[in-house]
């Protein structure tokens, strides 16, 4: 039995990525099979993901983002926030700004636990484009291209899933590859 247990643990380990996209080593440390932090932990032992706990934290968002949940959080990668307009990170961080960076935060995220499995399921339930509804209140498209998962969001821009299925306590988060904007 634990035996069997650990064959359909390897190769749903091995199957999620290759529908989602591409595993990234090191892209969120925390996406062991059993939870041991929450979405901010998850963040903050990830080597790649250092700009988006800055925000996190600038935008008030910690609290709520350590709370029960469940979440789903597509959180894009420090190159993902390099790849800006210069200065829009820089001026998005300041306390003047902080309803539009929560905005912005928040439209990355999505209430409940959306797993891989059932994102492409849904996915292909919906005939190829599911809509989603961030906590943000803005709609986010979800589809297949290339057997990858890409996004898009209010303003056309597209994100792909590079890790998917990074189980933390109170959710689950997806790596995205570009800062998705309501």
């Amino acid at each position: 039995m634990k035996h069997r247990r650990f064959i359909l643990a390897a190769s749903l380990a091995l199957l999620t990525p290759l529908a989602l996209g591409a595993y990234s080593p090191g892209a969120i440390a925390a996406g062991a099979a059993t939870p041991a932090t929450d979405i901010v932990g998850g963040a903050m032992a990830s080597p790649d993901h250092g700009t988006l706990v800055a925000a996190v934290k600038a935008a008030g968002l910690v609290d709520t983002l350590k709370g029960t949940g469940p979440f789903t959080v597509f959180a894009p990668t420090d190159a993902a926030f390099q790849a800006l307009p210069a200065g829009t990170v820089d001026t998005l961080l300041e306390p003047a700004n902080k309803a539009k960076l929560g905005s912005i935060l928040t439209y990355h995220v999505v209430a409940g636990n959306v797993d891989a499995a059932s994102l492409v399921a849904r996915i292909k339930a919906a005939g190829g484009t599911a809509m989603l509804t961030t906590v943000q209140g803005g709609p986010l498209k979800a589809s297949l291209e290339g057997g990858k998962v890409t996004l898009t969001d209010a303003k056309g821009n597209k994100a792909t899933v590079t890790t998917p299925d990074l189980k933390q306590s109170n959710g689950v988060i997806h790596v995205i590859d570009t800062v998705l904007m309501p």
